[in-house]
């Protein structure tokens, strides 16, 4: 079969077949999920988005082991700490891992990873930078954007080389929020911001709130908060 042939016989199966869909309870694996029309639904889950800022152009400015040592360095504790705060760690892209967050308390769980990222990177990454690099001016920039939403999971791709795919709002938001520029390094959903708990929401004494309330523009004027705080580990 000629490959125009293959591909248009798959793309013609994939838009005809239907769909069978069953409840989700836990973050799926690849191989949980078929590589048909089969997917997973999640009557609410919680995403995280975390992006390291400014890494095309720290690959064009430092040598590529220092680059790999960032991305490395970032990457780990991001992971670690989706993990830690009872998430998952469902994707890395490049420079960006992807958390997903089920269960009674996924908002908050969340958002106070995000806070624990933020503390990482200016209490653990950054002095490291510097301790071992002493003459650099380099510092490790990011932003971590939070969704919550129904959402589906997919299997997508080919036999051997293939991923899940989350559909659904906050898959999306939380990506779209990791492009906002204005200096806070966490962005978060007027959704969340409703569903966390006192505790992820006011800090210090006496107690303060943490999050500025915006309007995004670019998204309908939608209601976000942002938030410049860090969460101790």
């Amino acid at each position: 079969m000629a490959l125009s042939d293959d591909l248009k016989s798959e793309v013609a199966r994939i838009f005809k077949d239907s769909w069978s869909e069953r409840d989700g309870r836990v973050v799926p694996d690849a191989d949980d999920v078929a590589l048909t029309n089969d997917a997973i639904n999640f009557k609410r889950a919680t995403v995280l988005y975390a992006d390291l800022s400014g890494s095309t152009s720290m690959v064009q400015k430092f040598k590529w082991q220092f680059a790999a040592e960032i991305y490395r360095t970032y990457l780990y504790c991001a992971a670690k700490l989706i993990r830690d705060s009872d998430g998952s760690v469902a994707a890395y892209d490049g420079d960006r891992v992807m958390g997903i967050f089920i269960g009674d308390y996924q908002s908050t769980n969340a958002v106070k990873c995000a806070l624990k990222i933020n503390f990482a990177v200016r209490n653990i990454i950054n002095p490291a930078i510097k301790n071992q690099y002493s003459s650099t001016d380099f510092v490790v920039k990011q932003v971590v954007g939070i969704d919550t939403s129904a959402i589906r999971v997919a299997r997508t791709g080919v036999r051997g080389h293939n991923d899940l795919v989350w559909v659904g709002r906050a898959a999306n938001y939380a990506a779209k929020l990791t492009e906002l520029n204005e200096g806070p390094e966490t962005w978060i959903t007027k959704d969340i911001f409703e569903k966390i708990a006192k505790d992820a929401k006011y800090g210090g004494k006496p107690e303060t709130l943490m999050w500025k309330k915006w309007t995004w523009s670019k998204m309908d004027k939608y209601e976000i908060y942002s938030s410049t705080w860090t969460w101790r580990i």
